[in-house]
């Protein structure tokens, strides 16, 4: 019996450290492939502010069009900006490697597996974390991924983030419990200094969409997946009944 047990939890280990969270990250969210438009919005936004430099080399514009439920057409208009893609082809982006390495120092990656390997509070973490840092040739940083070479592409929607010495609810190193006020008083905290064109629950709300999207792509087939389980467990259910209606109608003469 152990025999099994053992063998029985060894086979589950790959599934549990798959699901595994990728480090300690701020921020959380949950990926909700069955909310198209957040997919929609996620998948407009990443042709618009990512793909000029990161391609997704394992999706294609077709699968994710038929997947979120947009019409060719749609998609030609607006999310093919290059005439040399055409609808089935992969979503590859316009910049080459060795351009890539010699403004950014290493060529962008291809993101279509990266909220497998990161995960996805990483990702929505990340897009939410840069900050103004004049040290940096880009300009930036990000204290999830601190000495970032990317630019912050969606500074026009979020703003200007800098670290500053502020009071927050969350507890973080350094921070300082007034019993006055119940609030930590900590420097390093990221606050918008100058406003972009959307208030932060707004961005917050594109960061989601964009990593809503990513979760997608790393596994498309996740939501055949689950518009088929439903099936399938009504489906082990029936023949569950039948499968036992049967036994006891084979125990009967036993009995």
């Amino acid at each position: 019996m152990k025999k099994q047990l053992f063998a029985l939890l060894f086979a589950l280990m790959p599934f549990t450290a798959w699901g595994a969270p990728a480090g300690d990250v701020p921020h959380s969210m949950t990926p909700d492939l069955q909310d198209q438009e957040s997919l929609q919005r996620g998948m407009q936004l990443y042709v618009n502010y990512c793909m000029g430099c990161h391609s997704l080399e394992h999706q294609r514009f077709a699968r994710a069009a038929e997947d979120l439920g947009m019409p060719q057409d749609l998609v030609e208009d607006n999310l093919i900006f290059s005439s040399s893609l055409a609808f089935n082809d992969q979503m590859h982006n316009a910049m080459q490697n060795e351009d890539g390495e010699n403004w950014f120092g290493a060529a962008p990656p291809d993101l279509t597996l990266r909220s497998r390997v990161r995960g996805n509070d990483w990702i929505y973490s990340y897009l939410l974390s840069f900050y103004k840092d004049p040290s940096r040739p880009s300009g930036v940083n990000n204290t999830v991924f601190e000495l970032v070479a990317m630019p912050n592409v969606l500074e026009p929607l979020q703003g200007v983030q800098e670290k500053v010495c502020a009071a927050t609810d969350h507890p973080v190193e350094g921070a300082e419990l007034d019993p006055l006020t119940g609030k930590y008083q900590a420097c390093g905290v990221l606050q918008v200094t100058q406003p972009g064109s959307m208030e932060p629950e707004e961005f917050e709300e594109v960061a989601y969409d964009l990593t809503n999207f990513l979760a997608y792509v790393g596994e498309p087939s996740k939501l055949q997946a689950q518009a088929l389980a439903p099936k399938v467990l009504i489906f082990i259910f029936i023949f569950g009944v039948i499968a036992y209606l049967l036994k006891r109608e084979y125990w009967r003469d036993v009995h």
